[in-house]
């Protein structure tokens, strides 16, 4: 990515070489972020539930034995339990388009492609909308800071946007 012009002025969020800088980095952990969901979508469809359940048994097994009533462990388990087919094949389908989605904006905003500056502010905030809706049933606080974590880069690619457009 390229830091733009020879103006390195000061914006209303402070330092353009710093939003810059942050900008970079908040988009190397999305990249990372959907390689990790496209390698956790492919390895989800190739494993049966019953093979995550004793995968999940064997890990915790250590665990357990010191604390049969760990909260997160025996969550764990009875999720595995109730996994069923289709929920796997939807969870796997889910992280390989996330991963393939954000992996694909990521690199075109890289290449610094002007139209992927738009079309990532319109995935993230389509990702937010959905980590909201599902933050109503989870009341995950995991999920409120990952919420918020996109919620800024969203505001860094508008204007990191408006900064290579300007340029050009």
């Amino acid at each position: 990515m390229k830091t733009g012009t020879k103006k390195e002025g000061k914006t209303f969020f402070g330092s353009r070489r710093v939003i810059h800088d942050t900008f970079v980095i908040g988009i190397i952990l999305k990249g990372i972020d959907g390689v990790f969901e496209i390698a956790g979508g492919v390895l989800l469809y190739a494993v049966s539930p019953a093979q995550i359940n004793r995968t999940l048994f064997f890990l915790l097994q250590h665990e357990l034995s010191e604390d049969p009533r760990d909260v997160v462990a025996n969550f764990l388990i009875r999720a595995a339990g109730h996994l069923s087919v289709g929920t796997q094949h939807f969870a796997s389908l889910y992280l390989l388009s996330h991963g393939i989605v954000k992996a694909g904006i990521v690199i075109a905003l890289w290449k610094n492609k002007l139209w992927a500056y738009p079309a990532a502010i319109v995935f993230f905030i389509a990702f937010i909308g959905y980590q909201l809706y599902r933050y109503t049933f989870t009341h995950s606080l995991w999920m409120i800071v990952l919420t918020v974590f996109d919620v800024a880069i969203v505001v860094l690619t508008w204007l990191e946007y408006r900064h290579v457009k300007s340029a050009k």
